[in-house]
């Protein structure tokens, strides 16, 4: 069974963005994908604090849950839509969602951001703890293409969260890595991730330069078991896809059952 990652260079108003979102998925449907990825806020990315509060939403109603839901159901995909901003306990912050649609449009799971991401080299320092409230369940899902495991971009970093899921068949990673960090550990983290979980990997990533001058590393990518790099783009605007094979998994953990052989917990 097929799976698209779409990759977008996002902008800061709402409208521009589904517009393009739609246009890669409608891609990918006609590539003959299943299920498809979009990346970590693919809805706005780079506009102010106050507007991304703004455009928060409630679980089930607002204009981007809308557009994934009818989406979703037009295309006959199941749809994973990177995330969105939906409201926090903390009227002054947000939670970064990743939200699952079914091929009929239905939200079946809902996973918050767990890890928030800070850093700071010279001029370049990013604090998402300043606005967003963190999740603290890891979540998966049962799908038609098996069990997949939700994360969401610095989530990546930390092994232990997909340990949590157990057995699954799909790891999806919507991100917005940064160039500076995404050069130096984005493929290393998304194979590492396929190797030890003997699973797919399905990276949908924001890539290129914003707007607001924000660069993106972009480099989508999905993964095989084996760690294998099925498919790639680099920067700019697209969708990738490859074969997500039962086969595969299976083959692998049967020649290295490296997941029945853990000792510690």
């Amino acid at each position: 069974m097929k799976i698209a990652a779409i990759q977008m260079i996002s902008g800061p108003e709402v409208g521009p963005n589904l517009q393009t979102a739609r246009r890669l998925l409608e891609q990918a449907a006609t590539q003959g994908a299943r299920l498809a990825v979009l990346p970590e806020y693919f809805p706005l990315i780079g506009a102010s604090d106050a507007d991304r509060l703004a455009a928060r939403e409630r679980q089930g109603a607002g204009p981007i849950q809308e557009f994934i839901a009818t989406t979703a159901r037009d295309l006959g995909l199941w749809l994973v839509a990177g995330s969105i901003p939906l409201m926090a306990d903390d009227p002054a912050k947000l939670r970064n969602s990743s939200l699952v649609y079914d091929d009929l449009g239905h939200c079946v799971a809902r996973y918050d951001k767990i890890h928030l991401f800070g850093f700071r080299k010279g001029q370049e320092i990013y604090d998402e703890a300043a606005t967003i409230e963190p999740g603290s369940q890891p979540v998966a899902v049962d799908t038609p293409l098996g069990r997949m495991g939700l994360s969401i971009c610095y989530d990546l970093r930390f092994p232990e969260l997909y340990r949590r899921l157990g057995m699954l068949d799909l790891i999806v990673v919507p991100a917005a890595f940064t160039e500076t960090t995404g050069r130096a550990h984005w493929e290393l983290l998304l194979r590492a991730r396929a190797v030890e979980n003997q699973c797919y990997v399905l990276a949908a990533a924001q890539g290129g330069r914003h707007p607001n001058g924000r660069m993106t590393h972009g480099n989508s990518m999905i993964v095989d078991p084996w760690g294998e790099v099925l498919a790639r783009l680099d920067k700019g605007e697209g969708v990738i896809t490859a074969e997500l094979d039962p086969n595969r998994i299976a083959e692998v953990r049967a020649s290295l059952p490296a997941l029945t052989h853990r000792k510690l917990d």
